[in-house]
């Protein structure tokens, strides 16, 4: 028997979905550090297109080897959810460059509650108690993460929560998506989105440029380094395996607990941080992350199926 079968053996399924989530947070978190050191060099709207092309090949052969069997017929959402969901990964690699690996990732991962807040608000769902005092541990931490800093610009911090905000969008989407799509093709609408949205950008970018819509339009740059090239290829390919094992993640254990685990991103992503040189948190932002995670796991918890 193989050491990798034994380890099956030892592991019960909701152990094997905690591990899975974990390691699928790691590589979002050096997905997300590999962006950061790009970021010196190329503008984000360019690493959201390489960051999207090895995800197009990976599901465009799963799709040739298993063709996709779906009912369909909501394609203007499919189409809807692809570029929200890009703008947000536009408005993460962004809040990456300008407020650090710590604050992005905790920024990023406010979307469970915003997600609660949407679902009462535009779809009335009813929420429990506990969901409201998420909701609002949620809000009083964003507080705290942003006002040690209000000497930056209003518009970074507005932009790192954007991200959170479309991501709750592109999630109500798909839980509407996934009833008559296949997820492969839920998830190649947003990578296909990824590679088309950004060429637009980068066009627009070169022939109109405009400080302002920095997060949003730039230019393309050839990488002439095998380091850059590395980069690039890691870039998709660490974001490609944290996707694959969060999937598997859910199939082992409730999707409530399995989600909580996934907040260990922050973690993963402030000590990835430190490493690259990003100064040690206040005690104020500090209290504000663990207000936030505090919030999204009552949210994850409360959501077990």
């Amino acid at each position: 028997m193989s050491s990798r079968a034994t380890t099956r053996l030892l592991l019960s399924a909701p152990q094997r979905g905690v591990l899975l989530m974990l390691g699928a947070s790691f590589f979002f978190a050096l997905m997300s550090a590999i962006s950061k050191w790009l970021g010196r060099d190329f503008h984000i709207v360019q690493l959201v297109f390489f960051r999207n092309i090895v995800g197009v090949l990976f599901i465009g052969t799963s799709i040739l080897q298993r063709p996709m069997k779906q009912k369909g017929g909501k394609l203007g959402l499919l189409v809807f959810r692809g570029v929200v969901g890009t703008l947000s990964l536009y408005l993460l690699f962004y809040a990456i460059r300008t407020l650090g690996l710590g604050r992005a990732s905790t920024y990023q991962y406010t979307y469970p509650i915003f997600l609660a807040f949407l679902s009462w608000l535009l779809l009335g769902e009813k929420l429990s108690a506990r969901e409201w005092i998420a909701i609002l541990l949620g809000f009083a931490g964003i507080l705290f993460v942003f006002r040690p800093d209000l000497s930056m610009s209003l518009k970074n911090h507005a932009l790192g929560l954007g991200n959170a905000l479309l991501t709750a969008i592109a999630y109500l989407a798909i839980r509407q998506l996934g009833q008559v799509y296949d997820t492969r093709a839920i998830v190649l609408s947003f990578m296909l989105s990824g590679i088309v949205l950004p060429i637009f950008s980068m066009v627009i970018g070169t022939y109109f440029p405009h400080d302002g819509l920095d997060f949003l339009i730039g230019t393309f740059k050839w990488p002439v380094t095998l380091a850059h090239w590395v980069g690039f290829l890691a870039l998709g390919v660490t974001a490609m395996i944290g996707q694959i094992m969060m999937t598997q993640s859910f199939t082992f254990d409730k999707a409530g607990r399995v989600a909580a685990v996934g907040y260990s991103n922050i973690l993963f992503a402030l000590f990835l941080g430190l490493w690259m040189g990003e100064a040690v948190p206040t005690i104020p932002i500090m209290i504000g992350m663990v207000l936030i995670i505090s919030g999204g796991l009552l949210v994850s918890l409360s959501k077990q199926k």
